[in-house]
């Protein structure tokens, strides 16, 4: 059996940060990718905070290919024939070092696995791992159609679905509640344009989230970012709610009717679709993460659940670059003592505690039971959109104080038992 030092499976940026940190310590490492080239099967919403892993191979980020630093935020809450929208722009998200940019997985990853390359590592693309060899209860190598190679260790950051860690053992199987659909379109659009639409200054890019009518209720949202000269576009729903759906409404047609709403499609008007991709994607939080090391593996990224939805932001590609960074120190004090077991390898999880990573999935262990609220996709948009519409109306009867128009829509709206259990709910998040 050929043999290697180390093995990646997956092409995402937590197996390409895991591959970058050990070779250019001069760890033997092959990654394998089973797409045509790294981020051709990846696919995000289109942001990555920045800051958490800016001192995590510094020499990288200068010259990244990122899309936009985000400058403004918008939260869009959608009711049946109305919408609003909350704006924050703060000189602070973009001065010196922006906090975040938006990305596209596509010229990332491919970018990033180039850099791991010319750190002396192999990246294998069009190589699809079939299972993990084990002996023993160890895992030894992995096996690629004919093709047995085996490692001292090998980084399982497979992505969302877990095929070769549950199969396995490594992990449990996925189960629809703790997962949501994505979908996705890359919309081409001048850069004059979004800067324009979004009210931008030249280079600035833009975050919009939308939650409420889009998803028809059901636990999810929407999300647009800016990129150079496209616009990212796509819309999310929980797998357990589409699942029980009862009125035929397929979870692919969701983002063709977000296109067809009034409030959007002054958005797309005049761009052209460049890309369209779909996803699964963890939501259950750290009550999903599996064990993280083992005899002679490691699991990172998605494949770990290292995924945080906190409402108004969605984290994973910082997770990921984390965790692959503390994977490749993991390996290296694991070769230096000569040991790849699950006791030599034990401080990769000792460190991803210490690490916002854990600490942050840990700080929002309640927010996936939070979000099983349907009231938060149903009533509160509403609510929202009822209590300003009426602020703003304007009709031929005359008009009740501001005060009045707008305590009439608490009272009717806010100030009930269900509203109070909610509220004594989100205490936890």
């Amino acid at each position: 059996m050929e043999r290697v030092e180390c093995i990646v499976v997956g092409g995402g940026l937590a197996g390409l940060s895991a591959a970058y940190g050990l070779a250019e310590a001069g760890v033997e490492v092959m990654v394998l990718e089973r797409g045509d080239y790294s981020g051709a099967k990846n696919v995000t919403g289109g942001r990555l905070y920045l800051k958490p892993i800016r001192d995590i191979y510094p020499e990288l980020w200068d010259e990244a290919p990122f899309e936009r630093p985000v400058a403004r935020e918008l939260v869009t809450m959608m009711a049946e024939g109305a919408h609003t929208t909350v704006e924050i722009a703060s000189d602070r998200f973009t001065a010196g070092a922006p906090q975040s940019y938006t990305v596209l997985r596509a010229r990332l990853d491919q970018w990033l696995a180039e850099k791991v390359m010319e750190k002396g590592a192999m990246v294998v693309p069009n190589m699809k791992v079939d299972e993990l060899l084990r002996e023993d209860g160890r895992v030894i190598g992995i096996r690629a159609g004919e093709d047995e190679i085996g490692a001292d260790v090998v980084v399982v950051a497979e992505g969302v679905l877990r095929l070769l860690s549950s199969a396995a053992g490594l992990a449990t199987q996925p189960k629809a509640r703790h997962h949501a659909l994505g979908y996705k379109e890359v919309i081409e659009l001048p850069p004059g344009v979004i800067e324009d639409r979004w009210h931008l200054n030249p280079g600035e890019g833009a975050a919009q989230l939308f939650m409420g009518e889009c998803t028809k209720g059901m636990m999810g949202g929407a999300f647009l970012y800016t990129n150079r000269e496209s616009i990212s576009l796509g819309i999310v729903v929980g797998m357990e709610d589409m699942r029980r759906r009862r009125d035929g409404t397929e979870s692919w047609q969701l983002l063709d009717e977000f296109k067809e709403l009034p409030q959007i499609r002054p958005l797309v008007a005049g761009g052209t679709v460049a890309e369209y991709s779909a996803h699964a994607i963890p939501e259950g939080g750290i009550s999903q993460v599996p064990r993280l090391a083992g005899d002679g593996y490691l699991v990172a990224g998605d494949a770990a659940g290292f995924c945080l939805n906190a409402l108004v932001t969605v984290r994973g590609m910082d997770f990921a670059v984390a965790a692959g960074h503390l994977a490749a120190e993991a390996i290296k004090r694991a070769k230096a003592a000569g040991d790849f077991s699950a006791a030599g390898l034990a401080s990769y999880e000792g460190s991803l505690r210490s690490s916002f990573v854990l600490r942050d999935l840990e700080t929002a262990r309640t927010i996936p039971s939070f979000m099983e609220n349907p009231r938060l996709f149903t009533h509160y948009p509403r609510a929202v959109a009822r209590l300003l519409e009426s602020v703003y109306t304007v009709d031929e009867r005359p008009q009740d104080g501001l005060v009045k128009k707008a305590w009439k829509s608490v009272r009717r709206d806010f100030l009930n038992v269900a509203t109070v259990k909610d509220a004594w709910s989100a205490r936890r998040i």
